[in-house]
């Protein structure tokens, strides 16, 4: 599903103000897919543990049904695009918002582990449908003037979401009495924290009620009146709405659609800039960021920390997560992109080496000495602080601007899907890993974090101030 790319005519530039309020509503309403993205991927974590222990289940059956959400995400990322060109944006969303709400009760009241992780593959599926709307949408019906700042709301309302589910987690288990098997409304502690997302899940589709169809999309349908009707809502009434159309339609007649086939030359099967796009992808989960997301609670209890305490240790992690990606919302254009990954990488192989040196140190009566246990956690503060100023933000920026026009929509497609492999790689290998060696696990993230300075330094072209034609 492309998103507008043709230049805006002067009339459209500035939203009247009287609309504004509006389009931020629209934008923000589209972006509590972006929140579910981030609950969903991260509420897990809080049940780790009590399934583990329900189940009887080692770390690597355990890393499976944790991971294989992923699965549907990828599934869901890839397909989402046709289904809205298809079926509208919105209904798209509210079909979204339908597999979260069953994947929350689903995963609530599980029979076994097998439909568990059937509905975690559902819930992906969720995500990955988010992921690709929230933002086409967004970029789809905002007015030119504002359509970077009301992009950024989707980021944004994921690292919220990561957010607001650790708090919840932490709720929870403090009314379980510290158990995340104790019993909490007439079921287990980690049933409900998987279980609640049933409230934004709803929330998402009756929002989803109370915006506009894309302006675009009615456009490709033949709905051209309704269309204008549209633009007029989010735009003002002081711009010539058949020039828009026609601008509009003139773009939507010149843009290609690209495939597969289009990424494949050069010596390595795809195009250089592909493997770039890949490389990006790959170097930005390869360093363990979502160990942080979906393991921290267990991290944590397995040096020593009470469950109580680490899952506040999650609550406080993603907030330094949202500090992190506001930064990188407020410099990414100013310092540019580059910097910003070299910087990101140089704070992480920091962060992620203190982690290594802190649990390379034996326990001592079932926790880190005192030194090390602090080492480690405000490390791992560093490390989420430095990825989310950078590579948190950044890699997606570079991908939705690097790309020539012709390949672009593949070429994203492709680093996206790797992005998808690379996550679940690194979530289905960091139990059985942390069981081997924990230090020797974030030696190896390290390494990763160290490796991204010299690919970012030889092969990353800056982006910022291009024009999107003048990539090749």
């Amino acid at each position: 599903m492309a998103s507008t790319s043709q230049a805006p005519s002067p009339g459209a530039r500035t939203a009247h103000p009287d609309h504004l309020g509006h389009v931020i509503f629209i934008a923000a309403a589209a972006a509590m897919g972006g929140f579910l993205f981030g609950y969903d991927s991260s509420v897990i974590n809080g049940a780790v543990e009590a399934i583990r222990d329900r189940y009887d289940v080692g770390s690597a059956v355990l890393a499976q049904v944790i991971a294989i959400a992923l699965i549907g995400c990828a599934i869901g990322a890839a397909t989402a695009g046709r289904i809205a060109d298809r079926i509208g944006r919105i209904r798209c969303m509210q079909i979204a918002a339908v597999l979260f709400t069953v994947s929350a009760i689903g995963s609530a009241l599980p029979f076994a582990l097998w439909d568990l992780a059937m509905w975690r593959i559902i819930g992906g599926f969720a995500i990955g449908m988010a992921s690709v709307i929230g933002p086409a949408y967004i970029a789809e019906v905002s007015p030119p003037a504002y359509r970077g700042r009301l992009g950024s709301f989707q980021q944004a309302a994921i690292v919220i979401g990561i957010a607001v589910s650790q708090l919840v987690n932490w709720g929870l288990l403090n009314a379980a009495g510290g158990d995340q098997r104790g019993e909490l409304m007439g079921l287990e502690a980690w049933q409900v924290m998987l279980g609640v997302m049933v409230i934004p899940a709803v929330l998402y589709g009756l929002l989803s009620f109370a915006i506009p169809e894309s302006p675009r999309f009615l456009l490709s349908v033949g709905k051209r009146e309704r269309a204008k009707e549209i633009l007029q809502e989010v735009e003002g009434k002081d711009v010539d709405f058949d020039a828009r159309v026609a601008e509009i339609e003139h773009a939507m007649h010149r843009e290609e659609k690209s495939s597969f086939k289009d990424l494949l030359g050069g010596s390595f099967f795809f195009k250089p800039i592909v493997w770039i796009g890949i490389g990006l992808s790959v170097f930005q989960q390869f360093v363990g960021i979502n160990v942080a997301f979906y393991y921290s609670s267990t991290l944590w209890q397995s040096v020593g920390v009470d469950p109580t305490q680490s899952f506040f240790y999650s609550f406080t992690t993603s907030i330094i997560n949202i500090v992190g990606t506001v930064i990188a919302m407020i410099f990414v254009d100013r310092i540019g992109r580059k910097p910003l990954a070299l910087i990101g990488s140089v704070g992480m192989v920091i962060g992620l080496a203190l982690e290594a040196w802190a649990f390379s140190f034996d326990l001592v009566d079932g926790k880190l000495p005192a030194t090390q246990g602090w080492v480690a956690l405000i490390a791992a503060h560093v490390f989420v602080l430095f990825f989310a100023l950078s590579w948190g933000v950044v890699v997606w920026v570079f991908l939705g601007e690097m790309f020539p026009n012709r390949i672009r929509a593949a070429a994203l497609g492709v680093a996206a899907s790797a992005q998808w492999i690379a996550n679940w790689a690194i979530t289905a290998s960091f139990p059985s890993l942390a069981d081997w060696n924990l230090s020797v696990t974030y030696v190896i993230y390290t390494v990763f974090a160290g490796l991204s300075i010299p690919f970012v330094l030889k092969f990353v072209k800056e982006t910022k101030g291009k024009a999107l034609e003048e990539m090749g």
